[in-house]
């Protein structure tokens, strides 16, 4: 496989909430309903997947894309924040948490229609920003809507998440 290959791609649907502060699982009215989560406007609310760095994953830097759409705001500004924790092989013991530093995207305008999908990118280098993650090795991806520095009114709602080597 080369560089820019998908590595990875979650649906909300997909995701583990944690303790608290989490990401509400909801839908957008269609005639075939979108699943999406919803991220509180006024609380850092985060959802998180889990996975195994696929077999073709070639050590590079990571680029998670994230997919989201807004409830009803239609002006101002989103950030989100993406951080790693590398399970592995005797990397991590499942009872406590271990994520490297998030990495941000922030100040996105968001779309002038609700419900229409933006997509944003948060980019890691391979290493420490990846909390180390390697080939065959699970990892946890927590996405967080950073909403005490964002000025969005409404909740976001993430569509989908990629992850593709850069």
């Amino acid at each position: 496989m080369a560089s820019g290959d998908t590595l990875f791609r979650y649906e909300p649907a997909q995701g583990s909430p944690p303790a608290a502060n989490y990401a509400t699982l909801d839908t957008r009215q269609a005639a075939i309903p979108h699943r999406v989560l919803d991220f509180d406007a006024t609380t850092n609310e985060s959802i998180v997947f889990q996975d195994v760095m696929p077999r073709h994953y070639g050590g590079g830097g990571v680029t998670v894309y994230i997919h989201y759409a807004m409830s009803t705001a239609e002006a101002d500004t989103v950030d989100w924040d993406v951080a790693w924790e590398r399970i592995g092989d005797q990397q991590q013991d499942l009872d406590s948490d271990g994520f490297a530093a998030v990495q941000s995207v922030d100040n996105t305008t968001v779309p002038g229609t609700s419900g229409l999908v933006d997509i944003v990118s948060v980019a890691f280098t391979n290493g420490a920003q990846m909390d180390s993650v390697a080939v065959g090795e699970s990892f946890r991806l927590k996405v967080t809507r950073d909403a005490a520095s964002d000025d969005a009114t409404g909740d976001a709602e993430l569509y989908m998440v990629e992850g593709k080597e850069t």
